[in-house]
C-alpha cells in the first residue's frame, strides 16, 4: 500500500530537508541586509542620545548617513581610555567582549556584567576640528533583560547631554518606559561624578527635582523599580573605574583627539 508507515515517514523527512534548505538559505542571503539595518539602528539611536535627532522623528537611511557625517567613531583601550588605530568600521564590541583573546573577566558589579572587552566603540559629535560630545554604550540587566543603549557627555566629561536605548525586553508600560521621550528629557543637564569623582548619577524612586537643584537624581520608572535600579548599575559600572571614566576624563582634557 502506497501510504504506509515508511512511505509517511520518508515523505515528512524529505519535507523537513526541503524546509531546512529554505529557512537556511534565507537566513544567509538576509544576514548582509540585517547587519546593515542593525547598525544603521545603532547610528540611528546615537543621533538620539546626542540631540542630533528628535525620538519618534522618521530617519531614513540616506538621511541617517546625512547627520552622521559631523560624527567621528573611534575604537578606543578602555583600560588607558587612549584612542587606537582598530578600524572603527570592522569593529564588533559585542563580539570581543566573548572572545577570551579580546577581553578579561569583569569586576563584581551590580550591572551583571560578565566580561569586559579590552576595546570599546564610542562616537565624537565634532564641532569644527574638536569634539563636543562624547557618545558611549551602555548596557546591564533589567527586570527580564540586558538592556543595551547609550549615553551622550559633554565636552566637561561630567554633563549628560542624552541617554538612550535600543534593545531591551523590559514589560511595556512599566521597565519599557525608558523608551518614553518625556523621561529622557529628563537626562540632558545631569551631572555624572560627586565631588570625590565617583559616578554619582541615580535613578531614585519618585521624583527628583531640576538639574539645578539634583544634579545627580533622575525620576524612577513608575512600577519599575528593578528597572530603575538596574539603570542606575549599569551608568556606576560603566561610567567608573572600569568602564569610560579615564576615557571622559582624557576628553574633558582634550586629550582623547
Amino acid at each position: 500500500m502506497r501510504h504506509n508507515a515508511l512511505y509517511t515517514i520518508l515523505f515528512s523527512g524529505a519535507v523537513c530537508v526541503a524546509c531546512a534548505v529554505l529557512v537556511s538559505s534565507a537566513a544567509v542571503s538576509l544576514k548582509e541586509n540585517q547587519l546593515r539595518n542593525a547598525a544603521l539602528d545603532k547610528q540611528r539611536n546615537v543621533l538620539f542620545a546626542a540631540g542630533l535627532a528628535q525620538t519618534g522623528e522618521d530617519l531614513d537611511a540616506s538621511e541617517v548617513q546625512r547627520r552622521f557625517e559631523g560624527i567621528r567613531s573611534v575604537v578606543i583601550d578602555l583600560r588607558t581610555g587612549e584612542r587606537t588605530d582598530i578600524d572603527p568600521t570592522g569593529f564588533d564590541q559585542a563580539k570581543a567582549a566573548k572572545d577570551p583573546a579580546t577581553s578579561r573577566e569583569a569586576p563584581q558589579n551590580r550591572a551583571s556584567v560578565r566580561r569586559l572587552p579590552d576595546h570599546a566603540l564610542v562616537y565624537e559629535i565634532m564641532d569644527g576640528d574638536e569634539p563636543s560630545t562624547a557618545v558611549v554604550p551602555i548596557e546591564g540587566y533589567g527586570l527580564w533583560s540586558t538592556l543595551y543603549g547609550f549615553l551622550a557627555v559633554g565636552q566637561d566629561g561630567n554633563t549628560i547631554e542624552g541617554i538612550t536605548y535600543y534593545q531591551h525586553g523590559e514589560t511595556p508600560g512599566l521597565g519599557g518606559e525608558v523608551d518614553n521621550p518625556n523621561w529622557k528629557s529628563l537626562w540632558p543637564g545631569r551631572k555624572i561624578y560627586g565631588a570625590a569623582g565617583e559616578p554619582a548619577i541615580r535613578v531614585i524612586k519618585g521624583t527628583a527635582g531640576s538639574p539645578a537643584d539634583a544634579p545627580h537624581e533622575v525620576d524612577g520608572l513608575t512600577g519599575a523599580t528593578i528597572t530603575s535600579n538596574g539603570v542606575t548599575s549599569m551608568l556606576d559600572f560603566w561610567l567608573g573605574d572600569s568602564g569610560f571614566k579615564t576615557y571622559l576624563r582624557q576628553f574633558q582634557e582634550g586629550q582623547a583627539l
